[in-house]
């Protein structure tokens, strides 16, 4: 890229703050869907598994399977930079609600489910939600903007709604996932007032002009710089997915092996766990732009080792701590991946780099449930699940000192940019 293109000195001024939150707003809901879609897993796994009659490796070893489509996810990531972030949105907001719509009226079978929940899978690790807040955030607080959205995104639905629906109204436990169709229509009902990025808007302009070049997914347009942090970013999120794959067992430990019931695993554990998850969002915002991202990131997945593995050991009246703790740490150490991963790339290859990453990833959604199906026949009382499942997240961590990437705290956009 030529360094004239993208320097310092053609720093875009940032929309009205009025028009800021409205932004956040929208993105906080297509977050919520997401994290929604992706944590309800843990509270319908036992449904799952007895409506369709499988054994807990069974059920782990078929999603296996069905989730490698996932990588197609790379596709809907690309879309940013073809079709523009407003648009993009939308399609991806679609592709929630309906998929989950359809869980409801059209599964009748296992393979039916299994290939619904596979397309609404397909959209929850895009993180395409955070491009147009962090286009638009100012960069002393972008950290904490993202992050936010990140963390009003987390609010603990997937606690509060499976007793209303399931204990309450009566529902079958397929409305878990139906609800996000409401939730999706709000968020179209806003999107209509969305603006494209000032961001986005410049690089369309100056391709227009013939000033800068085009591309499609990046062929042609990518550097060795993209290729360095595609891989870099990549190996952070897997671990972190497998991991989160492996934690989204927690429902069915509790309930199946501890003997829980709905209320008391949703009520009593999972909503502190959420709680504890919104302040680590919080809190990891904070650090994102006070101590730097990559020191957040290390004490995040540090501190999930130390929570998460002693899970199966801890007497029950500690168990409630620990995994509250762990929900702080999960949202402390993702608040690098939303942040950090999207602005390492260049505006014109954002999208497309994004989706590089995040169809890297997917292999997670492949090897998590393999790990998961291998470590539930092993340990069916799920003692060594948790220790495994916590030693996973050492890697990360030893991998991002060694490594020593870019520290783009405080940074605008442009200035790295012109870095890379």
């Amino acid at each position: 890229m030529n360094k004239t293109e993208s320097s310092p000195a053609n720093i875009i001024k940032p929309r009205s703050r009025g028009y800021i939150a409205y932004l956040a707003i929208l993105m906080t809901i297509v977050a919520l869907i997401d994290w929604y879609i992706s944590g309800i897993k843990a509270t319908a796994l036992p449904y799952i598994i007895k409506e369709f009659n499988m054994t807990p490796a069974q059920f782990s070893w078929t999603e296996s399977l069905f989730l490698i489509p996932t990588f197609l996810v790379f596709f809907l990531n690309g879309l940013n930079d073809i079709i523009g972030r407003k648009l993009s949105i939308l399609i991806l907001m679609l592709l929630m609600g309906i998929s989950c719509i359809c869980i409801v009226y059209f599964t009748p079978s296992f393979l039916m489910f299994m290939t619904f929940y596979a397309v609404a899978m397909l959209t929850t690790v895009s993180n395409m939600w955070a491009i147009p807040i962090g286009e638009e955030a100012r960069a002393a607080n972008r950290g904490k903007m993202v992050a936010l959205v990140f963390t009003l995104g987390m609010i603990p639905l997937s606690a509060l709604l499976p007793s209303l629906l399931i204990d309450k109204l009566g529902l079958d436990w397929r409305w878990l996932y139906g609800v996000v169709f409401f939730m999706m229509m709000v968020g179209i009902i806003l999107w209509l007032f969305m603006k494209e990025t000032l961001r986005y808007e410049q690089i369309k302009a100056e391709r227009k002009a013939g000033t800068r070049k085009e591309h499609i997914f990046g062929v042609g347009n990518i550097t060795k710089g993209d290729v360095k942090y595609i891989a870099i970013g990549s190996l952070m999120w897997i671990c972190w997915l497998i991991n989160s794959c492996l934690t989204l067992w927690a429902g069915y430990y509790f309930m199946n092996i501890k003997g829980l019931t709905l209320q008391q695993w949703t009520t009593g554990i999972l909503l502190w766990a959420l709680i504890g998850m919104l302040v680590g969002g919080v809190v990891g915002g904070w650090a994102l732009d006070k101590i730097g991202r990559k020191l957040t990131f290390v004490i995040g997945c540090l501190g999930m080792t130390v929570c998460m593995a002693p899970l199966g050991f801890l007497p029950d009246s500690m168990v409630r701590i620990a995994f509250s703790l762990s929900g702080f740490f999960i949202a402390f150490s993702y608040s690098w991946i939303v942040v950090y991963i999207p602005e390492i790339f260049p505006t014109e290859r954002r999208g497309t780099c994004l989706g590089w990453t995040t169809t890297i990833t997917r292999i997670s959604y492949v090897l998590g449930p393999i790990v998961a199906a291998v470590l539930l026949t092993l340990s069916p009382k799920m003692e060594w699940f948790w220790v495994i499942t916590g030693a996973i997240m050492i890697i990360p961590a030893v991998s991002l000192i060694l490594i020593k990437p870019y520290e783009t705290k405080n940074k605008e956009l442009e200035e790295i940019d012109s870095r890379l």
